[in-house]
């Protein structure tokens, strides 16, 4: 007798009844949980319909390979998704994006909690997260939601659940939506302890204790109508996950199926998925395989946005819109938090002006967006949001004849190419401009360091007459500084070295052909050319490509365009993004960069960054390298200095965050290629910290513990001697500098 699976069954009686619960016409589940229990909901590990394995291609077998992973690739569409409700607010795509943040405050104290969710709600926010670590935290959310509700604040709360699944089930009595965490809710404390599965029964077995710590919960949100997000971490994957799936998003997306699974069989669909990373690259690749396995698996629940422990200042932002941003330009996200290491009411202008960017690039209900997406020519996106691979332009070598290294004006990391002008290059100014390019100097002569612009473009050149401004220049190209001019500017003032840049068609029709002392050739593409001509690239032979869009034509897109027929006609020329704005506002030009050049970057589509200001703007050359240093960090391409992974505080938070932070920063923040965890608690500590070289982490009022990786090497450090041990842990380990010791060296080279 042949045995047929219960699966199969199932899909059989769902086909043969037209059976279509709840949602997906390829959604097995959905067809065929409300055949198999008419009259009871699963109550062990054994009954759930769980989503087929990954791991032994049952899933591909079944239900076909991935597809797509939003919407349209050629349009801003946002991915429609089902309505959550969580109290007077809804997630989903037909409701705007909802704005949330996260309390600060010890939620013991109620008042003081109290009044910071009114000013958070004041601000504008929709939603605010509240930490509970135990009864008594769940006690006090209680009376949080009665003084608000008294004070006539409606604003939905959010509690957020590690470790307690009791705890859990005690607050979904007080507020809207509980946060739940795969990775330690019912795997108790993290250890990062390794385990061996001889096979995939051997990993499925220990869905016993999940379902057992998971259903009364989802039982009891079911019957209060809350929300719930089942909101997974890199950093704090359980063992049991990374063991069998690594660190990987791969292992974040299944472990949250895991528990997805488990709420859709009891009928419960009244939650929503966050695929968090302190890593952006690793942020948008798990947030986009998830849209696809929801894809196929027929499932329409909406998606919470977010960059865990982002940081602080422009950078926090910037890693935000890399992440964030980048999602929202394909349609997915229907939920925003911008976690910053400050106040929570300073997260809002982050969180709202991305909502509102978000909101501005859709084609829907924005006619002039659609207008710019239809205006880009035709192509073929063939990009593989599974896996991350940059595409790293062939740097050009320096020939014979020539008597500066055109290696060294781009970086093979990422470039950053500074806009200057010829007022700047006055005797007195030199000086000046040569610490705004973040050079180094010695008897006034300047030297490339770390973070020193590659190269720099002019619009305009000193006169020729004008030799102070002209020796200035030079001194910058002796030590490898490319200098690059629009191709007329060189025609009526010729400069002996300089890097012509042409619009791509004029440098078709001039055969390339180089202005009188021009060393190279650079090619500005905007989007507008079509294929034919923009594979003529490879002939010319330019040193570099501008990409610098018709304003016309959708950025995104038309970029996407242009590196499709690149990589279709091998072209492995470097391509600077050449980003004009108008921005007179830091954290709005973070944010636009993040956003709108971050979201090409991440696809690995990109060798680096020049800012022109455009109009009435006012920002230094050296903030707008800066700028650009950070977004190549950001987009994890080049590492100019120390990496903080620094959460945003919570109610669990056992020490003052941001001002610990900043001692962190001044004492740390001169070592590039080191990264440095700041958590305020054990949960944000080594579970959440998975990037990091060294960690700083609160255990106890008062005391730290400090770790190299994931392990613990010095305990119950006291919080004023604590940055000086972290100090001493960094030289330990041989990646310590001191400040003083690049100047020396240089000194050296000179009086060489």
């Amino acid at each position: 007798m042949v045995k047929i699976s219960p699966l199969a069954v199932a899909t059989a009686l769902a086909v043969a009844t037209n059976v279509d619960a709840f949602v997906g016409q390829r959604s097995y589940l959905s067809r065929t949980v409300g055949k198999l229990h008419m009259s009871a909901y699963p109550t062990s590990h054994e009954d759930i319909l769980w989503t087929p394995s990954i791991k032994t291609g049952e899933r591909d077998e079944i239900l076909g390979p991935l597809t797509k992973y939003c919407e349209d690739l050629y349009s801003v569409t946002r991915r429609k998704t089902r309505t959550v409700s969580c109290g007077p607010i809804n997630f989903g795509s037909d409701h705007p994006i909802v704005r949330q943040t996260m309390a600060t405050t010890d939620t013991a104290n109620v008042d003081a909690s109290i009044d910071q969710i009114m000013r958070c709600a004041d601000k504008g926010f929709d939603l605010v997260r509240i930490t509970v670590q135990g009864r008594r935290e769940a006690n006090a959310a209680a009376k949080i939601r009665e003084g608000l509700f008294k004070k006539g604040y409606d604003i939905p709360l959010c509690a957020d659940m590690h470790f307690q699944p009791v705890v859990a089930q005690l607050v979904a009595d007080a507020v809207e939506k509980i946060r739940i965490n795969p990775g330690n809710f019912a795997d108790g404390r993290k250890d990062f302890e390794e385990k061996v599965y001889e096979s995939e029964v051997d990993y499925v077995k220990e869905r016993e204790y999940l379902v057992e710590a998971m259903l009364p919960l989802v039982q009891k949100c079911k019957d209060l109508n809350r929300c719930m997000r089942i909101g997974t971490n890199h950093g704090s994957l359980s063992s049991r996950v990374l063991s069998y799936y690594g660190d990987t998003p791969r292992g974040m997306v299944e472990s949250a199926i895991e528990f997805a699974d488990i709420c859709r069989s009891q009928d419960y669909h009244n939650f929503v998925f966050s695929m968090k990373a302190s890593n952006p690259l690793v942020m948008v690749q798990s947030y986009r395989l998830l849209a696809s396995e929801m894809y196929r698996l027929g499932w329409d629940y909406p998606l919470h946005l977010g960059v865990t422990e982002a940081g602080e200042g422009e950078d926090g932002r910037m890693k935000s819109a890399v992440g964030i941003g980048t999602l929202l330009a394909d349609g997915l996200g229907d939920t925003v938090r911008v976690s910053l290491t400050e106040d929570p009411e300073f997260e809002y202008e982050p969180c709202n002006r991305l909502a509102e960017m978000a909101e501005s690039r859709l084609a829907a209900t924005n006619p002039e967006a659609d207008a710019r997406q239809k205006a880009v020519r035709k192509y073929v996106d063939t990009r593989d949001i599974t896996t991350y691979a940059r595409r790293v332009g062939a740097l050009p070598e320096k020939k014979e004849e020539e008597k500066v290294d055109v290696g060294l004006f781009l970086n093979p990391n990422g470039s950053v190419i500074s806009s200057i002008s010829s007022p700047m290059l006055s005797e007195g100014n030199a000086p000046y401009l040569y610490k705004e390019l973040g050079f180094k100097t010695a008897v006034g002569m300047p030297f490339k360091d770390i973070a020193t612009s590659d190269s720099v473009f002019m619009r305009t050149l000193p006169a020729a007459d004008d030799s102070k401004s002209r020796t200035s220049l030079r001194r910058m190209m002796e030590v490898g500084t490319g200098v690059i001019v629009p191709a007329e500017e060189l025609e009526k003032n010729p400069l002996e070295n300089a890097v012509a840049l042409m619009s791509l068609t004029e440098a078709v029709a001039k055969n390339g052909k180089l202005p009188d002392g021009a060393i190279r050739l650079a090619v500005e593409i905007d989007g507008s050319e079509d294929d034919e001509t923009i594979a003529k690239v490879k002939d010319l032979d330019p040193m570099m490509i501008t990409v610098c869009i018709d304003e016309n034509l959708s950025q995104l897109h038309a970029s996407r365009r242009i590196f499709e027929i690149l990589k279709a006609n091998d072209v492995m020329t470097p391509a600077i993004h050449h980003y004009k704005t108008t921005s007179s506002e830091s954290n709005e030009l973070a944010l636009e960069l993040g956003t709108k050049i971050g979201s090409l970057l991440t696809d690995g589509n990109g060798d680096g960054i020049l800012i022109e200001q455009v109009g009435e703007t006012n920002f230094s050359v050296d903030f707008l390298r800066n700028t650009g240093f950070s977004l190549l960090q950001g987009c994890r391409m080049r590492n100019t200095k120390t990496e903080f992974v620094s959460c945003p505080s919570c109610g669990r938070t056992l020490f003052d965050l941001q001002e610990t932070t900043a001692q962190i920063q001044e004492a740390t923040g001169h070592l590039p290629g080191v990264t440095v965890a700041v958590m305020g608690c054990i949960v944000n500590g080594p579970g959440e910290m998975a990037d990091a070289d060294f960690g700083y982490v609160g255990t106890l009022p008062g005391k730290v513990d400090l770790y190299y990786g994931k392990e613990v090497v010095r305990k119950s450090i006291p919080n004023a001697e604590a940055v000086d041990a972290l100090v001493e842990l960094i030289k330990s380990y041989g990646m310590w500098k001191d400040k003083e010791e690049a100047e020396e060296v240089e000194e050296a080279a000179v009086a060489a």
